[in-house]
């Protein structure tokens, strides 16, 4: 078999191929178990229809499953000219079971076939990454339980504001984070649409294809109606997941963000086991908390992807085009980095310790309070309440000077 499913037999100028193939052949490493799994759906709709032998989707159908398994294993991975993921299985599957891997391609594209496999995965990862979340905040309500008792300032505008808690500070963003994993899965309902069928992007002219066999064994929830569609929405899915995950890691930026306050030498509100921050190579006495640090800024990469992911699309008229191939970099990107941030924050709660002799509450985070007993008690008008708390915390602030 040829190298790549459109060869022709002429030879493609190697730089061509370099610029046009890019880093695919490494990024569909991930998507091989559902190029698996389409492929085997699609061989079976075809045995169905009548189009392929049963034997010979026997065939197809075992020799893709055991390749997936060889993938897995580190047996085979995908080579530049092979270009992708598509030309790797089938050129292989060719040379296991001879004409019958020749017929698996009847009746799709690879335009239909990498936006099956990438809807599967996103399916998968929006899943994973809501889990994710979900234990991030389990993470949190963990540490609430441990020590929410301990008494924390609130503050509005950097300044002491109201009294606070270890289990309000805590449990705050442990619901931020169920949320977040809510808009996650969310975000999965435009990967949840069947293309196959839609081919390049016009149908399959003179085949009666069941695209009803596919969704069914796929797992989506509806097939992509009509088939021009289906090339139009591309990016849409991928924005809409990368969306989610700037919200969700702008959720753990912020925890980040108060944990490095926290564990400054002024607040000292919480300590870290050695085992979770680095050192100084010029300052022995230093303890950096290095990963808090790292969790801030992640939230900056879907910021910028999802810019670039909408600025693939914006311009492109109908159907495809191969600007779309530039869209995986970004998703998987994000995906990653999310995973990693979510996990890491979720093992360095389990060291994190509230240091409940280093925390003080000033009577001024009371005024509220006393202003609201007043009404209660005297029955005072709210603002004549307010003044009067007010005036008390300023005579007590100038007698101490």
């Amino acid at each position: 078999m040829s190298k790549r499913l459109w060869d022709k037999g002429k030879p493609l100028d190697e730089r061509i191929l370099k610029f046009t193939a890019g880093e695919d052949h490494l990024l569909d490493a991930r998507l091989v178990e559902y190029d698996v799994r389409a492929s085997i759906a699609h061989a079976r709709m075809l045995a169905k229809q009548g189009l392929l032998t049963a034997e010979d989707c026997e065939a197809i159908c075992t020799g893709l499953a055991a390749l997936g398994e060889e993938h897995l294993r580190g047996e085979w991975s995908i080579q530049l000219e092979e270009e992708d993921v598509h030309t790797a299985l089938e050129r292989r599957l060719v040379e296991r079971t001879g004409e019958a891997g020749g017929r698996v391609h009847l009746g799709r594209s690879r335009n239909d076939q990498v936006l099956v496999a990438l809807r599967l995965y996103l399916k998968d990862a929006a899943a994973s990454l809501a889990e994710h979340a979900n234990r991030l905040a389990a993470a949190l309500e963990d540490l609430a339980r441990r020590q929410g008792h301990i008494a924390l300032p609130g503050y509005t505008h950097m300044q002491p504001a109201m009294p606070s808690s270890v289990c309000l500070w805590a449990t705050g963003f442990a619901a931020e984070f169920h949320d977040d994993a809510v808009g996650l899965q969310g975000a999965a309902r435009r990967a949840d649409l069947n293309p196959l069928g839609s081919a390049a992007g016009y149908g399959t002219p003179g085949l009666d294809l069941d695209s009803e066999a596919t969704r069914a064994a796929l797992g989506f929830a509806a097939n992509q109606d009509p088939v021009t569609a289906v090339q139009l929405s591309r990016g849409k899915a991928e924005a809409s997941l990368i969306f989610e995950i700037a919200l969700l890691l702008g959720d753990s930026s912020r925890l980040a963000a108060d944990m490095l306050l926290f564990y400054t030498r002024e607040f000292a509100f919480i300590t870290l086991p050695d085992e979770m921050t680095t050192g100084s190579s010029i300052m022995p006495q230093k303890r950096n908390p290095d990963v808090f640090e790292l969790v801030r800024s992640a939230q900056a990469v879907p910021v910028a992807a999802l810019v670039e992911t909408l600025a693939i699309t914006s311009k492109l008229t109908s159907g495809y085009h191969r600007d779309l191939q530039r869209l995986k970099a970004p998703l998987f990107r994000c995906i990653d980095l999310a995973e990693d941030a979510l996990a890491i924050m979720a093992h360095a709660l389990s060291g994190v310790s509230f240091r409940e002799d280093k925390i003080h509450l000033g009577e001024e985070l009371y005024a509220a309070e006393n202003a609201n007993r007043l009404v209660v008690d005297e029955g005072l008008p709210f603002r004549e309440a307010y003044r009067r708390v007010a005036e008390s915390l300023r005579a007590e602030t100038e007698d101490s000077k």
